[in-house]
């Protein structure tokens, strides 16, 4: 009797485990970096399809408070036609009317809050549980070491997710709300990452004409889902100087086809086809780059995170950037540990 494969999933994971990425990096130059990073950067970024439409922002103000010695503001702008997204904004206490600080775009991952978390929100037993399981409130710690920090939600989390307020759209059962969206946005030509890196910018923008903000020493930095978007955001934004990519690393055979951990925010059609994810990171090369590992994460497995950041390392290497590359691999779980993001972050933005 013959015993063949019947589950489509197991064929998709033994395709991507033989699959090997047009552009996966072999060089060893810095010629033949700058040769790969010329032609497959454009094929990639050319995967995301169409980006929305740019409107005006007109940035509105609609609170400001302190709290833990921060000056905490919620701004309202508009992203794209038909759409808005709210921006929290930490500013640290004391600042001078022409006094400058860099600003540090904090990007949050999958999960019910949104940015709420990141940017310190603790005013319940859920938003306190959040920060603690992950060390979730990197928008709120970096402004409290000098940083100025903004946030906004990415579509189908928080406030833009269309169950939750204000909203308060039912028709999704079950169903993933970023999954959902992408479909959505695939037949318009667009996916979620362009729109979500659409909205990033624009938020880039305002925060780019604050009166504190240094509009030349921009960085990023996301936990998950968010380091997904720190991601795309250094790749599609020449403003960012510096990025961290926090619990983000591996291979798409591993996280992807065979743990399915991954979402319709963080795909775009043939990008596997181009290059897997440590390729994907290399084309941030020769810019800084800061990656966190958990020793003992259990959505991304150290094993092959370790593999991804290796293969990252080559192609640092390759760039003559090496010492523009570095891992905080601590012994946590998913989550921001912070032990190098304020000594990185200063160093390449305070520069």
């Amino acid at each position: 009797m013959t015993i063949r494969n019947l589950s489509p999933n197991q064929m998709f994971v033994e395709m991507a485990k033989a699959h090997r990425p047009q552009y996966h990096f072999t060089g060893t130059t810095r010629a033949d970096f700058t040769a790969w990073k010329l032609e497959a950067l454009p094929k990639v970024l050319a995967t995301l399809g169409d980006f929305p439409a740019r409107v005006d922002p007109n940035p509105q103000l609609l609170a400001e408070w302190e709290d833990r010695d921060l000056v905490r503001q919620r701004w309202i702008i508009d992203v794209q036609p038909y759409l808005s997204a709210t921006m929290l904004v930490n500013l640290p206490k004391g600042l001078g009317a022409k006094e400058e600080r860099p600003a540090i775009l904090c990007c949050h991952g999958h999960g019910p809050y949104g940015k709420e978390p990141v940017m310190g929100n603790q005013t319940t037993p859920a938003l306190r549980q959040e920060i603690a399981d992950h060390g979730y409130n990197y928008g709120e710690v970096m402004a409290q070491k000098g940083f100025i920090t903004y946030a906004i939600d990415w579509i189908g989390f928080g406030e833009r997710n269309d169950s939750q307020k204000p909203n308060h759209l039912n028709v999704a059962g079950n169903r993933d709300w970023c999954n959902l969206y992408y479909l959505h946005a695939t037949m318009f030509g667009m996916t979620s990452l362009s729109i979500n890196v659409a909205h990033g910018k624009v938020a880039t923008d305002v925060i780019s004409t604050f009166p504190n903000v240094d509009s030349e020493r921009l960085g990023v930095m996301g936990l998950s889902g968010g380091g997904t978007m720190a991601l795309w955001m250094t790749l599609c934004d020449e403003r960012v100087k510096a990025s961290e990519i926090i619990c983000y690393s591996d291979l798409w055979w591993a996280f992807g086809m065979r743990d399915i951990n991954y979402c319709g925010m963080q795909v775009a059609p043939g990008l596997y086809k181009l290059v897997d994810l440590p390729e994907l990171q290399g084309l941030i090369a020769p810019r800084p780059l800061l990656i966190t590992i958990g020793a003992n994460d259990t959505c991304f497995k150290v094993d092959t995170a370790m593999q991804c950041y290796q293969q990252l390392a080559t192609i640092y290497q390759a760039a003559e950037a090496s010492h523009r590359l570095e891992l905080d691999l601590h012994p946590g779980e998913h989550g921001w540990a912070g032990n190098k993001s304020e000594a990185f972050f200063r160093r390449y933005l305070e520069a």
